[in-house]
């Protein structure tokens, strides 16, 4: 990397791509129950479907640093763990198993066979295993096949062999299958077409006559080479090859598909084919032919079924009738091909059957579904269609079949797992008025599309909801005896009393406790074997299994101010400042400490850390006094009460908790001190458990109130719920195990406890006001909360209202009929009946027309009413194309919305028969649209942009400045400023950033006197801008299409020159440079995230956070570019990177250097994705780096969680 840019932006991503490109089923953990592992862009994931609970939860996740084209589930056979076969971009095919011990991938084989980068005739786009483990074939899009066969050696270990080719030139592969053979040497299934003639022909006739082939390769496990066993024509459109199963269990083969048909050819036996029935309806065009997308055969016992997808979403099943012998038994030769309509699920990228009865769709746009089984829908009464009717020769025609689609009956949805793909627009605001902003992003396709708000928090289920008499100060949770399974007792403290609840069936009130009624509680323990202890301010009040009660008073004129308890220790804090030490003895009775320590200052809070297995006491005790210090005293008999450490802090402490917690860096767990303060801010600092002493404290800001701290427990490890102004829940991340503390998506608590009862076993109970409430926490995976609100057509862009908390969509889909057309067709006179039904588009999707648009603009109140409070359809085949919200000075003032449209707009080549600027006034405090008047232009206006008081529009290759008049926008002034289409329009001053689709950006000053614009400064490399936006007065960063960020910088000499009053003559006579602007803009920063941006923005994260760019992806990222500050932390996080790269080299075998250069080095960025990594090496791997870095393991830690925690989540 150079080192020479002045500037250095470190790269994170808060949510990894959601799409998910490639999904497999296997049973990866070597158990019988079976994983899901799913692609998106370069994360390997695996997930855990939960049949009891009909839920999916993510057991791992991994960046492998590369682009994952193509994965494979295969086992040896005899074995009952499947490995996976990853074909990437990085030229060589790698074997992972996954490790349920210790949770993570482990890389067992990596073979390069060619160069990196997905190239033409690199294998890594078709991957296909035979179904009995025994060998794999990689294919590449053109020429090369490569044979690996797998085996296992003496010990066990899975062995790959040398590759064997299968090279055919001038071959082009559309689909790949390995074919079910039982035993016999493994046959590959190719689709394949040979355009050697085509090349050599200019006139196109041998195109026109060119036939596609379906080719087995055969591997002779002998002889060990392949070869090309058989190859017979098929239908020119087939697309898409599935496996049948062979052996025992079926008659082996495949099906073809192809558009409009489904065939089943196999090397011995007849071909046989039936068509894809066509949706009736009075909307839908019966010529339209529909394609198979996706599809899946599931086995059962003695028995099997495909699952096949159309473009619809409609699912048919397709089975195979069988020759029967004369005892009933099939004989392997098939009768007939068999298709009906089974249900309608979203588009998939990837379907998959569990064994439990489940169905899996890994949707190709929004939300991925999980679905149960009803039945398989033998019983119904929908048409069949068989082969025997239709023809088999793909050469002649048959008459089209056709179904009515129907709700769901025989799957059932039980989850919906949250997608933001695609995602296409993203604003950062802070609408609710919370101390954090929220995200808000349009995304989906199609009827599926949502509106997200997006919030940094965990997810909380309420169970009680309940009003007290009177408002408590604090709240507790007792077990009776220490073998208790769950708590007995909720003890609530008042003001002047105490109030018992005895757990059960109900929550009612006790009153035979023993405890002590007539006094709050500041603390309540279960001691011992079977005894409680309550302190109230003027005692220790303790409670005996058989209820005699045990009472120590207070010193006379003192009260107790603070108290700490575990199950063997007690400590008080008296109000002059004493600190008295109770130890329980054999006999279970509690004994004083012979000497009172006196402390410096007034106690605000104490704590006990928990017994240690196999120990009989905790060896500190924390004691934090309001002269802002916490000390730590030995609890020793030798050195009881002495002082071992002091840690000074910024105000007083509210709050302390010892506890021993998930550790990253020690890899087992460690003590730490947890502390509250005044001020708001919550400190974690580690406890050594032999001197004492504090060390690697980080701090986080939690809110303005004082903070309190809880010890809970959440999925069986220990965590912490701390309370400010917000409640927050710190606890160990389940995957990498680093602390994480996220703030819980739930009212404010003044107090918190665990909570345990057979209802619910791992909770928690809190006070709000005069209210008590039980929750319990369900998913630490995810700290991005999304709300969701379904949008008409796809979104294209949004604007939010400049004063209050509402936004503005537009929404536009090609080839889809509009609301109008729809119902016109709907209405006409021949519409048969059953034929003028109409289904829920989020489900059947809309019908669709060549050459139609579908358009509408919303007004979405994602705050109050969470939901959208008006639609306008756009009528005439315009579609919208672009959106602002413009304040015109020639109207006082006023802020309008203005929406640009395209009429007959064909996507490519580019081109439409008119375009125009509506402008909208808006009413009711903008929850309404007043239509005002449109403009007609020759082009699409493609970007809008308020400007000093008016509009600025990019239409086509013009960039133009417009004024609001009575009955039309008045043009004021144009200008050609770059060569293709403007796309993207940013301002500060009188300087406008344009974007060019394909020729980067174009900087370009207006002079208000000579009423001109003039571009002063373009870019040297041609970059095809998505999105863009202003970092300074200087700077700009943005995205293009081929997935990369970068920032540019005008030089400041060329700045300065057009800022110069006067009529900028010195900039029009100025010399152009190479056909283009006089000056060039200078390269800051570049790297490659592996996902298309179609957003960026400078704002904030977290309350008090710096300002960082926060980008989104199409595949449904979020990402930042934090800048760095000092040129220190820039040197250590490049070293950092430098030795991660060698230690913790990428999974899929890519080199991490070039795979973040794809299109241009890498510069000015830290990969923070890599660095965060350090945190999973092994301990010895960490010792190394930190001895090369020359610092501790933990310092290293806390810098890099720092680089997160001080501007994200």
């Amino acid at each position: 990397m150079a080192t020479t840019s002045s500037m250095f932006m470190y790269s994170l991503t808060i949510q990894p791509p959601t799409s998910v490109t490639q999904a497999i089923l296997g049973q990866f953990a070597g158990t019988k129950e079976q994983q899901i592992v799913t692609a998106s862009g370069s994360r390997l994931t695996i997930h855990r479907p939960d049949p009891t609970q009909g839920k999916i939860t993510t057991i791992l996740s991994q960046d492998v640093f590369g682009i994952i084209r193509t994965l494979a589930a295969f086992r040896l056979a005899g074995s009952n763990k499947d490995y996976i076969i990853i074909g990437s971009d990085s030229g060589r095919i790698t074997i992972i198993e996954y490790v349920p011990a210790q949770n993570r991938f482990n890389r067992l084989h990596l073979e390069t066979f060619g160069k990196s980068g997905v190239r033409r005739v690199i294998p890594g786009q078709y991957l296909a295993v035979d179904p009995k483990g025994r060998a794999c074939l990689i294919a590449s899009a053109e020429k090369n096949k490569l044979v690996y066969v797998l085996n296992r050696n003496a010990q066990a270990e899975l062995t790959i062999s040398s590759p064997l080719e299968a090279h055919k030139p001038q071959t082009l592969v559309f689909a790949l299958v390995g074919l079910d053979v039982g035993y016999e040497n493994p046959v590959f299934a190719v689709l394949e077409v040979d355009y050697t003639e085509c090349d050599q022909d200019p006139t196109g006739q041998a195109f026109d006559e060119v036939e596609k082939s379906l080719v087995y390769y055969e591997l002779d496990l002998g002889l060990n080479h392949v070869v090309r066993k058989w190859s017979d024509p098929v239908d020119r459109t087939a697309n898409m090859l599935l496996q049948v199963p062979g052996g025992g269990d079926g008659p082996s083969g495949v099906l073809v598909c192809g558009l409009d048909n489904i065939t089943y050819r196999h090397s011995n036996q007849e071909a046989f084919r039936v068509p894809i029935p066509r949706r009736r309806g009075a909307t839908e065009n019966p010529e339209r032919k529909r394609c198979i997308v996706a599809g899946v055969m599931h086995k059962m016992r003695g028995a099997f079924f495909f699952l096949l997808q159309s473009e619809d979403g409609d699912l048919f099943k397709v089975t195979i009738d069988m020759v029967e012998d004369d005892n009933g038994q099939p004989t392997g030769e098939v009768k007939k091909l068999k298709i009906k309509y089974f249900d309608t699920v979203p588009i998939a990228s990837n379907l998959c059957i569990l064994k439990s009865g489940f169905l899996f769709v890994a949707s190709e746009t929004g939300n991925h579904h999980f679905y149960q089984f009803e039945k398989l829908g033998d019983d119904d009464n929908e048409t069949e269609y068989d082969s025997d009717s239709f023809p088999a020769d793909p050469t002649e025609t048959y008459t089209a079949v056709y179904f009515h689609p129907r709700a769901a009956e025989n799957v059932n949805l039980v989850e919906s797992i949250d997608s933001m793909n695609p995602q296409l627009d993203c604003k950062v605001a802070n609408l609710t008025d919370e101390d954090a902003p929220q995200i808000y992003s349009i995304c989906g396709s199609g009827a599926r599309s949502s509106f997200r708000m997006l919030k940094h928090g965990l997810e909380v289920s309420d169970i009680v909801d309940s009003e007290l008499p009177s408002v408590p100060a604090a709240v507790w949770t007792t077990k009776i005896t220490r073998n208790d399974e769950f708590d007995a007792y909720i003890v609530l403290s008042f003001d002047n009393g105490t109030l018992v609840l005895s757990i059960g069936e109900t929550v009612e009130e006790v009153t035979d406790t023993g405890f002590l009624s007539s006094a709050s509680t500041l603390a309540v323990q279960q001691l011992g074997e079977d005894a409680l202890i309550q302190v109230h301010p003027k005692g220790i009040r303790h409670i005996r299994a058989d209820r005699r009660v045990n009472e120590w008073p207070v010193p006379q004129h003192r009260s107790i101010v603070a108290a700490t308890t575990n199950e063997r220790q007690v400590a008080v804090a008296l109000s002059s400042g004493e600190i008295v030490y109770f130890e329980m003895d054999t006999d279970g009775s509690l004994a004083e400490y012979d000497e009172k320590r006196e402390m410096s200052g007034t106690v605000t809070c104490l704590s006990l850390g928990e017994v240690p297995e196999g120990r009989v006491r905790s060896q500190f005790l924390a004691v934090g006094c309001d002269d802002s210090t916490v000390r730590i005293l030995s609890l020793d008999p030798d050195s009881t009460l002495e002082n071992k450490s002091v840690q000074a802090l910024t105000s007083a402490p509210s709050a302390l908790s010892i506890m021993a917690m998930p550790d990253s860096t020690s890899g087992g767990s460690t003590l730490y001190l947890h502390i509250g303060l005044y001020s708001g801010v919550y400190l974690r600092t580690v406890l050594d458990e032999v001197t004492g002493e504090l060390s690697d404290t980080r701090t986080r800001f939690l809110g303005p109130k004082p903070a309190k701290l809880f010890k809970v427990s959440v999925k069986g490890e220990p965590a912490v719920l701390a309370l400010s102004s917000r409640s927050w829940l710190g606890y160990s991340d389940p995957q990498t195990k680093n602390f994480m503390l996220t703030p819980l998506s739930y009212v404010p608590l003044e107090w918190g406890s665990n909570f345990s009862s057979e209802q619910c076993t791992e909770g928690m109970v809190g006070i709000q006001g005069q209210n008590l409430r039980i929750f319990s926490i369900e998913k630490l995976g995810s700290n991005l909360l999304q709300q969701s609100i379904p949008l008409t057509y796809t979104p294209r862009k949004f604007v939010r209202h400049p004063e209050y908390p509402l936004f503005y969509t537009i929404e536009s889909d090609n080839n889809t009929l509009s609301t109008e057309t729809k119902q016109k067709l709907l209405n006409s006179e021949t519409v048969v009946n059953g034929d003028g039904v109409t289904l829920p588009p989020e489900e059947f999707g809309y019908p669709r027309a060549q050459g139609h648009w579908a358009s509408c603009i919303h007004v979405v109140d994602p705050i109050t009413a969470k939901s959208t409070l008006q639609q306008i359809d756009l009528t005439d085949n315009e579609a919208a194309t672009t959106i602002a919200a413009v304040s015109f000075s020639s109207q006082s003032d006023e802020t309008f919305l203005v929406v640009g449209t395209g009429k007959d707009i064909t996507v490519s080549p580019r081109t439409s028969s008119a375009g125009f600027i509506y402008i909208y006034r808006f009413l009711e405090e903008g929850k309404e649209l007043e239509f005002i008047h449109k403009t007609k232009t020759e082009q699409p206006p493609t970007a809008l942009l308020a400007f000093q008081g008016r509009l600025l529009a990019g239409v086509g290759n013009e960039l133009r400045l417009y004024d609001l008049g009575l009955k039309q926008l008045l043009r004021k002034c144009q200008a050609q400023v770059v060569p293709n289409l403007i796309v993207g329009l940013q301002t500060q001053g009188s300087r406008i950033i344009v974007s060019d689709v394909q020729e980067s950006i174009v900087y370009v000053v207006y002079k208000y006197q000579e009423n001109r614009l003039i571009p002063f400064v373009d870019d040297v490399v041609a970059r095809w801008t998505t999105c863009t936006t202003m970092v300074d007065y200087e700077t700009v960063a943005g995205g293009d299409k081929f997935g990369n960020l970068w920032l540019l910088r005008c030089p400041q000499k060329a700045s300065e020159e057009a800022d110069e009053d006067g009529s900028g003559a010195h900039l029009v006579h100025e010399r152009q440079y190479l056909q283009g602007a006089p000056n060039r803009l200078a390269l800051m920063c570049h790297f490659y995230p592996q996902d298309i941006p179609t957003s960026i923005q400078k704002t904030q994260l977290v309350a008090g956070g710096r300002d960082i760019l926060v980008w989104t992806g199409f595949q449904g990222t979020l990402g930042i570019l934090v800048p760095f500050v000092s040129r220190e932390d820039v040197d250590f996080f490049q070293t950092l990177e430098q030795h991660l790269r060698g230690e913790e080299a990428p999974l899929a075998g890519r080199d991490h250097l070039i795979y973040r250069s794809y299109y241009v080095p890498v510069k000015g960025m830290i990969d923070g994705d890599l660095c965060e990594r350090y945190s999973l090496l092994s301990n010895d791997k960490k010792q190394m780096i930190a001895g090369e870095l020359d610092r501790s393991v933990r310092e290293i830690e806390r810098k890099i969680s720092d680089m997160r925690t001080r501007v994200a989540y």
